[in-house]
């Protein structure tokens, strides 16, 4: 496995050497949400009983901020090697694609759960919460960012332009990731609008996720993790399936 750790070293030195651009922007990006959002509506909403708006809000932000990351980490080193033509030096080694798919799953798991750290840690000087359930934390965090990674190596390999890469942000992941209850409950929505949301998936994770800070969801967490499994087996084939063909990857 040294071309995994050598593949997963330089997809870590990638990002890490612009932090500012790949962790820094992200956390403030998170933290005009939070001063926004908290401002107008914390003395006109709550959630849950005895939850500050703004608490309530931290975990929906630092998913969100997670899936963002994971998709960008992967998707944007796939075109830029393509694009700069030096993806030849990661196929012409003896890696197997298992060993390339890891490689790029973990180095963005690593910088989502970064920048959803640093979101975590700047929001605590706004409001205090409670992990009440680590393990849905990490569960739904892993699972979620993995799903992301995932469409991120997928949209990298599919992508021939940024343009391309663009499109799939702009019209697939940010619709999900801002409608799925980031910056509310859907029991706040009408019925018609609830009944919507549950056909996004991206609402599970967030749901998920929040539960295992104050012990409150719209949905019970493992109607949540069994939505977000199937779609961590799905992704994580297909990517496997497209790097073993070497879709428009090797030509």
């Amino acid at each position: 496995m040294s071309g995994f750790r050598t593949l997963l070293y330089k997809e870590i030195l990638r990002f890490w050497k612009v932090m500012v651009q790949t962790v820094g922007a992200p956390v403030l990006t998170a933290l005009l949400y939070l001063l926004i959002f908290s401002h107008v509506l914390e003395d006109h909403v709550q959630v849950y009983p005895g939850v500050s708006y703004t608490a309530f809000l931290m975990p929906g932000l630092i998913m969100m901020s997670v899936l963002q990351n994971t998709f960008a980490n992967s998707s944007s080193s796939l075109i830029q090697s393509k694009i700069t033509g030096n993806i030849v030096f990661v196929l012409l080694p003896p890696l197997s694609y298992l060993e390339f798919f890891l490689a790029y799953l973990f180095a963005a798991l690593i910088r989502g759960f970064t920048v959803g750290l640093g979101v975590l840690l700047v929001g605590l000087f706004f409001a205090d919460i409670e992990m009440r359930h680590p393990f849905w934390i990490l569960a739904f965090a892993l699972t979620s960012g993995a799903v992301f990674a995932c469409m991120g190596i997928i949209a990298g390999i599919w992508a021939t332009q940024y343009d391309n890469l663009a499109a799939v942000q702009n019209f697939i992941i940010m619709p999900l990731t801002f409608l799925s209850g980031v910056f509310y409950s859907i029991h706040s929505l009408p019925p018609f609008w609830q009944s919507v949301s549950h056909f996004n998936p991206v609402f599970y994770m967030i749901d998920g996720f929040r539960y295992g800070f104050f012990g409150h969801g719209d949905v019970n967490p493992w109607l949540g993790l069994g939505v977000v499994m199937p779609f961590v087996i799905l992704l994580a084939g297909v990517t496997l399936k497209l790097l073993k063909s070497g879709y428009k990857l090797r030509h």
